[in-house]
């Protein structure tokens, strides 16, 4: 049986999946997403993901497509329909099908809601993490409502493809003062060497991470230090460790940024340990 989507209250085959040529996602990136990880067929951090998507849609004054129970069973049922127990689940809103205008159309329009569901080889990544990969580092130039997951990627897109043209595995932006502000798709964590964990404070233009915020308290539970504050460049390449969060990557050990070794070169014990501590504690929480 081939992939099935969701799209506006049908299931059908991800093939003949469409949207209207006057989607506002389509033609003004006028859309939120949301990814949850997958495991065992279940949705990872559940609570976190629903409360970010709701802030997404509030502060671009989009409705919620229907109530947080409904979507739910949208997105569950989309999981089933797709027979996958490990992967990704992908959730675009966006404000609707209307004529062509910059402004919101003048009478209100249902918002368009589209889920998809993507296999994830769970060897393959714990290999990819276990080797640890590299970062390439980018000049800041995104708009400043970074803090909103809409879908206007266009310089995550290029900075991830530069990463990709170079053999890295994450583009990391620094921004005009020489510090991290987050990955591409990803938030940015370095471990000093004093051993303290730090990563960039959600006060600044950075995506609010769930990975991010669930690792923190896992990080909490460790006894690990902990300072949520921006790093620079500098601080990073001459860390202990370095890692990025997100619901694709979970946790990946950084091994070298810009072609840099960063500490041992290797993996190291403390993202390791974290990434270990997340995927238990993700599993066992899934919904």
């Amino acid at each position: 049986m081939g992939r099935i989507a969701y799209v506006n209250g049908a299931y059908v085959r991800h093939a003949d999946a469409a949207v209207h040529i006057e989607d506002r996602g389509y033609q003004l990136a006028d859309a939120i997403y949301e990814v949850w990880s997958m495991s065992d067929g279940k949705l990872c951090d559940p609570e976190g993901h629903f409360a970010r998507l709701e802030r997404s849609l509030g502060e671009l004054s989009i409705d919620m497509p229907m109530s947080r129970a409904a979507l739910t069973t949208v997105l569950r049922e989309t999981v089933r329909r797709n027979h996958i127990r490990e992967g990704l689940v992908y959730l675009q809103v966006s404000r609707g099908v209307a004529p062509r205008d910059h402004a919101f159309p003048a009478q209100p329009v249902p918002p368009a809601v589209v889920v998809t569901v993507k296999r994830v080889d769970p060897g393959a990544a714990e290999a990819r993490a276990a080797a640890g990969v590299g970062v390439l580092t980018t000049p800041e130039n995104r708009w400043g409502r970074c803090d909103i997951k809409t879908v206007g990627l266009l310089p995550n897109v290029l900075a991830k493809q530069a990463a990709r043209a170079a053999g890295a595995g994450e583009a990391w932006f620094v921004d005009d003062e020489g510090n991290v502000t987050e990955g591409a798709s990803s938030n940015a964590w370095i471990v000093t060497a004093d051993g303290v964990l730090v990563t960039r404070d959600t006060s600044a233009n950075i995506l609010r991470g769930v990975t991010r915020a669930t690792l923190l308290e896992v990080a909490r539970s460790e006894n690990i230090r902990i300072e949520e504050r921006a790093f620079s460049l500098e601080e990073a390449l001459s860390a202990r460790e370095a890692f990025f969060t997100g619901a694709g990557a979970l946790v990946m050990p950084v091994v070298a940024i810009d072609g840099r070794s960063i500490g041992t070169g290797r993996p190291g014990p403390v993202a390791t340990r974290l990434r270990s501590l997340y995927i238990e504690g993700a599993r066992a929480a899934a919904i």
